[in-house]
């Protein structure tokens, strides 16, 4: 856009200035040629895109590391997207959460499903643990408690591309949270400890029924 100003003689001799706004032709291409080069780079990267996922360029193996700036993204995206959800779980009465029935039937169903991949206080995790990228942690190695909704969460819904199993389909809520309570108390268990319980389940048939 350009401004002039214009002046003009009046008959009785004065003169009347106006101001004319006028439209710059260069300015108007500026704007097409930016307009169509954010358009091109977009367009670019879409195509390219779509180009490396049809490639197979991405290894998808386990065994393949990838770059620190994805290990990041993912693991980011993977704790705020948990935290945001489990901030509307809501826990159980702390006295179900503390009853020593719960945390036995929690004990069952971890040495059942968890200690494979998650290990236990004198126990180590199984096979599988060193083939999955990431790594599970090891849960009683964990420094502080971990937020109990998070770990429902997670228990409940898995998370992709971890190898966490969602154990919803298969479990009720309060067997859930009964292995919620149990994690919640596995970092104060020792060696000796977990292995009591291992007998305790023995002397109990060592089979974990769920509820229906």
């Amino acid at each position: 856009m350009r401004e002039t100003v214009s002046n003009t003689r009046l008959p009785d001799g004065h003169r009347l200035a106006a101001t004319v706004t006028t439209f710059d032709p260069s300015a108007g291409c500026a704007m097409k040629i930016f307009l169509s080069t954010v358009v091109a780079v977009l367009l670019i990267m879409v195509l390219g895109g779509i180009f490396f996922i049809y490639s197979g360029s991405y290894d998808v193996a386990a065994t393949s590391r990838d770059p620190g700036i994805v290990r990041w993204a993912v693991r980011i995206t993977r704790i705020n997207s948990i935290n945001r959800r489990a901030e509307k779980v809501v826990p159980p009465a702390e006295s179900f959460l503390k009853d020593p029935e719960t945390i036995r039937t929690g004990f069952e169903h971890y040495d059942a499903m968890c200690v494979v991949c998650h290990g236990a206080p004198g126990v180590e995790a199984g096979e599988a643990r060193a083939g999955l990228n990431p790594r599970p942690p090891l849960l009683a190695e964990i420094k502080g408690n971990l937020p109990l909704g998070v770990v429902f969460r997670a228990v409940k819904h898995g998370i992709k591309m971890t190898g966490m199993p969602a154990w919803g389909p298969t479990h009720s809520d309060d067997e859930i949270w009964a292995l919620v309570a149990f994690v919640d108390k596995l970092t104060r268990l020792s060696p000796e400890d977990y292995q009591g319980l291992r007998q305790q389940w023995r002397d109990h048939g060592g089979e974990v029924h769920h509820e229906q």
